[in-house]
């Protein structure tokens, strides 16, 4: 995944160098002090107070998610189906596994697979999990639940994602579920543009994406002919959007999936959601693994 580099120092940490810096200033200090005019303490032969380490001022607690966001997500976006149309668009008949790195038992439960005994059951979202729901044709919907969720709902198969930047004990030990539990964070990049001349940096554009760590869900289908992933599987993704010079906005969302289980290698895919203006598209319908 083409993600900004992290660059991880194998030396001593930032807090470590800077106290370093500090005890090899030391005699070069003395060293001044003692050509120069010594303070009116040593000139009285007493001891130089020591040096106390001040606890940090108070800081103000971290603004929330939605007042740090670098770009904003909310409103309504349609798929584009640009890649793997054959597979998206219509169902896949069996055997049509191109693309996707499975295992010997994944393939085996493919082969064997038909949708009867999920629809007997009631199951016919499990097409629709976290791990697949993004590369369904549908309508996003896209509002900040409160100022640390943001709230992602489908029109295919009316599904809700909550992608939490703030995570309470219970929503991380929650049971299993088909959209599993979204952990979100702003990944901010490194060097922004410098502000100009008698600029704040305050006021600059912020630059970044947003991450979500995906685990918990419930096994589930990765295409709608029963490619499966597992209650095992984790999924990376990163959302950026891109504003286009004919005033379009893109929302691509990069996704990085693993299983130990049903994919011999992480599973990456890339996809796209075009800005609309408003709700009038949006035509909610109930998960099918007939079309």
């Amino acid at each position: 995944m083409n993600r900004p580099m992290k660059i991880i120092s194998t030396s001593l940490p930032r807090t470590a160098w800077l106290a370093a810096l500090a005890l090899a200033a030391l005699p070069a200090i003395s060293a001044t002090g003692a050509q120069g005019a010594e303070p009116a303490a040593a000139a009285a032969g007493s001891a130089a107070p020591a040096v106390s380490a001040a606890p940090p001022a108070n800081r103000p607690p971290p603004a929330p998610a939605r007042a740090r966001a670098p770009f904003d997500p909310t409103g309504y976006w349609v798929s584009v189906i640009t890649e793997d149309w054959r597979y998206r668009m219509v169902v896949p008949g069996k055997g049509e596994y191109a693309d996707v790195p499975l295992t010997l038992e994944a393939k085996q439960f493919a082969d064997a697979w038909t949708p009867d005994a999920d629809e007997a059951a009631g199951a016919q979202c499990k097409a629709y999990g976290a791990a697949a729901i993004m590369r369904v044709p549908t309508r996003l919907h896209i509002m900040w639940q409160d100022d640390n969720t943001l709230k992602v709902e489908t029109d295919a198969g009316q599904q809700t994602r909550l992608l939490m930047f703030k995570p309470s004990a219970a929503d991380l030990s929650a049971p299993p579920s088909n959209q599993g539990i979204s952990v979100a964070s702003w990944v901010m990049a490194a060097n922004p543009p410098p502000p100009p001349p008698g600029g704040r940096a305050a006021d600059m554009p912020r630059f970044g994406s947003l991450r979500v760590q995906v685990s918990n869900m419930t096994a589930g289908y990765l295409r709608k002919n029963g490619i499966p992933y597992s209650g095992d599987a984790k999924m990376t993704e990163y959302w950026d959007i891109y504003p286009a010079p004919n005033g379009d906005r893109w929302l691509v969302v990069e996704s990085e999936l693993t299983d130990p289980r049903y994919l011999q290698v992480p599973y990456v895919l890339s996809s796209h959601f075009k800005h609309e203006a408003s709700a009038a598209k949006w035509d909610p319908s109930p998960c099918t693994l007939r079309q």
